[in-house]
Parts: C-alpha cells; sequence; structure tokens
C-alpha cells in the first residue's frame, strides 16, 4: 500500500515583520502544494532500508534500518501519539548522519530539511524500511511556507500509517483528518520547524495543516474563513535572503526610532485587522467582492509602504511593484521581503476581462527573470489519500 499526503504553502496577507512585536497578522494558504509518498517494502523487495527522494533538488539518499539504531538512541522511544522535541543527543545523532552524506556546497542549506525527515520518521515509525518521494509545486525559500508545507505532508503521511490514527484506506480521493487528528500532524509538524528554523512562530504549519486562513497574534492563533473568491499572482524574485538579518534589521530600527516605529507597527495591526474583517464579512454579489477587492487592494499597497518604512523592501521588489502598478494592480512583499516572493492581487469578479492585462504582466515580469505563478488563496489543507489497499 502506499500513501501520498499533499500540504499546501502559505502567504502572508498582512503583518509580517510587525507580527515580531506584537502587531497581527494574517496568512493564508495558497494551492501550490508539496507532495509526500510512502510506502513500505513488500518481502519480494527484500529492503531492509529508509530511502528518501526529494526529486525537485535532485537528491536520493539511503540508511539500513540497522545504522538508525545504532546512531539513534531514542529510536523506538517515541509514542507518535505523544509529539516531543528533539532532545540535544538525537540532534547531534542526526547531524552525524547528515554530514556523512557530503552534500554539495550548494545544496547545504537542504541539510535541515533532511534533518528534520529524519527526526519525524523515525520518532512516529520508529525503524521500519520505507521509500519515500517528496515533490513540490512551491519554490524553496521563496517565503511561501515549503519547509512546513514538507513538515505537514511528511507528518501526515508518516501518522497515517502509524498506530495513533485509525482511517479508512479504501476511501477514494483525497480526504482529510478530524480536527483531533489535524491538530496531531500539526503539533508534530510544529517539531520540524523547529529543527529546520529555530524559533519558528507557528503560523506556517498551522495554516499549511487546518486551510483557509489564520490571524496570529503574540502567540496566539485564530482559524478564520474567507467569504470571497481570492486570486493572486505570486512572483518569485529568485533573490536570495537572510531571513535572520531581515528581522534583527527591523528591531534594531525598532530600538533607534522607538517612536515612530511604534505607530509603524500600531498601523500595520490595524491594517491586519481590517483585511481579516473584509475576508470574514458577508458577500452579497459581484459588485460586493469588487468593492472588497479594492479595499483589500489599497490595504496591501499600505501595508507594502510601511514595510519599506521598516526597511525590508528591495529593488527587486520595486521593480515588480512599478510593473504592476502600470496596471492599476496591488502588489505587497509577502515574508520576510528582501527578496523573496511578492504577491498581487487579481481581480477574481472577471478573470476574462482580466486575463489579457495578468498576461502582460506576466510576459514583462519573465522578461525580468522572474518567476510567475497563479494561485488561489485560501483553500483546503492537508490531505491524504491511499492506493494499493486490499481489504
Amino acid at each position: 500500500m502506499e500513501v501520498r499526503a499533499r500540504a499546501p504553502g502559505k502567504i502572508i496577507l498582512a503583518g509580517e515583520h510587525a507580527v515580531v512585536h506584537g502587531s497581527t497578522a494574517v496568512a493564508a494558504t495558497i494551492d501550490l502544494y508539496t507532495f509526500v509518498s510512502l510506502r513500505f517494502p513488500t518481502p519480494e523487495d527484500n529492503n531492509d532500508a529508509l530511502q528518501v527522494q526529494f526529486k525537485d533538488v535532485d537528491l536520493e539518499f539511503s540508511w539500513p534500518v540497522g545504522k538508525l539504531k545504532e546512531v539513534l538512541p531514542e529510536l523506538g522511544s517515541k509514542s507518535a501519539s505523544t509529539p516531543s522535541s528533539c532532545s540535544l543527543e538525537t540532534t547531534k545523532a542526526i547531524a552525524s548522519l547528515v554530514e556523512e552524506l557530503n552534500l554539495a556546497e550548494s545544496k547545504l542549506g537542504l541539510a535541515s530539511g533532511i534533518s528534520a525527515f529524519l527526526w519525524l520518521y523515525t520518532s512516529i515509525l520508529g525503524d521500519k524500511p520505507a521509500k519515500v518521494v517528496v515533490n513540490s509545486e512551491l519554490p524553496l525559500g521563496s517565503g511561501l511556507g515549503s519547509s512546513a508545507a514538507l513538515c505537514v505532508a511528511l507528518s501526515a503521511a508518516l501518522l497515517s500509517l502509524s498506530d495513533s490514527l485509525k482511517l479508512d484506506f479504501s476511501h477514494q480521493g483525497w480526504q482529510t483528518f478530524g480536527d483531533s487528528e489535524l491538530d496531531l500532524v500539526n503539533k508534530w509538524a510544529f517539531e520540524g520547524e523547529k529543527i529546520i528554523h529555530g524559533r519558528p512562530s507557528g503560523i506556517d504549519n498551522t495554516v499549511s495543516t487546518f486551510g483557509n486562513m489564520i490571524k496570529f497574534r503574540s502567540g496566539e492563533l485564530t482559524r478564520i474563513k474567507t467569504n470571497m473568491p481570492l486570486k493572486m499572482l505570486v512572483t518569485n524574485m529568485k533573490v536570495g535572503r537572510n531571513t535572520r538579518a531581515l528581522v534583527s534589521g527591523v528591531s534594531e530600527r525598532a530600538v533607534r526610532h522607538g517612536s515612530a516605529m511604534s505607530s509603524v507597527f500600531k498601523a500595520v495591526d490595524s491594517i491586519s485587522n481590517e483585511v481579516a474583517a473584509i475576508i470574514q464579512s458577508p458577500v452579497s454579489d459581484d459588485l460586493a467582492i469588487t468593492e472588497k477587492e479594492e479595499k483589500l487592494g489599497e490595504l496591501m499597497e499600505m501595508n507594502q509602504g510601511l514595510l519599506q518604512c521598516m526597511g525590508v523592501s528591495h529593488a527587486t521588489i520595486e521593480t515588480v511593484i512599478k510593473t504592476t502598478l502600470k496596471y492599476k494592480l496591488a502588489t505587497k512583499l509577502t515574508g520576510a521581503g528582501g527578496g523573496g516572493c511578492v504577491v498581487t492581487l487579481l481581480p477574481a469578479y472577471d478573470l476574462v476581462l482580466a486575463g489579457t492585462v495578468v498576461e502582460k504582466v506576466i510576459a514583462e515580469l519573465e522578461e525580468c527573470g522572474f518567476q510567475c505563478l497563479i494561485a488561489g488563496i485560501g483553500g483546503r489543507g492537508m490531505e491524504i489519500s491511499f492506493s494499493g489497499f486490499s481489504a
């Protein structure tokens, strides 16, 4: 039997950076996914190893289960129904396994993701041999939550074949879990995110697990639902950035200009709350949708202006903004800034009419070497499917 799980990426609609300083942020899923498939070997396979293939980065690794038992002292002692953090001893042991892979210098940034994979797999399924394949529609390291989507999809696939969940393997097509099962997936995914990012907020894995949208403030997450269709043009500028340095830069500016930056953060908080209110309010007809889109576009532009005040914009971001502004489309960065991705609100009321405009925008942006993706916003979260099941 093979299990396949998928988890969506995310965008920050409003509030990035300011959220670190107590403001509200709003995050939403995008319908671009990371997929994880998992299959246990049959006796005929004669395979006693854990194999993983990361298709998008052309990497494949294998560890004999005997080696995993030897190196990981806590292997088999975990309960899949009780998520726990990776101990210092296990962290060092996993690091030694990853070091032995001799990753090329260009792939060293993937080491933390491989470590998270090993931790989640061995914590949930112990020393069972398996073949795991990972592929994704999300560009890596671009602020779209690719690491969280990996941790969520992986946790879901692993838990579905553990003893902690009771599922209907005969169900055809994609299915989701109940809230308690989703909560378990989310907790394990958060542990994986901690290995990759150190001190993640929990926003990315939560919205990827549960879907739709969330509000986040001072450690408190609230799930919200959109009452209007939203589509975004996501532009990946393929410019690397250091998230930690950008966050530190905002904090340093807040120390130097306390009163001014406090006002900036307060304004961002107001914008985030207004965005959430607009998204959740009832929609009566297409005219109401149009009015809401206009308000959201204005709020996005205001938020972008405040992000510029924080010092996290970038020349490439400004290039995208100038291009989309020619077509009266609102754009803001999403995530850390300093490169990464920006999002542009597309009119949902008449995409046929707007199609020619969008095509022109995409053509101009792609001429600059950027990658453009059109994504629906606020859709479903983690889902799973089974194949090859026999009763």
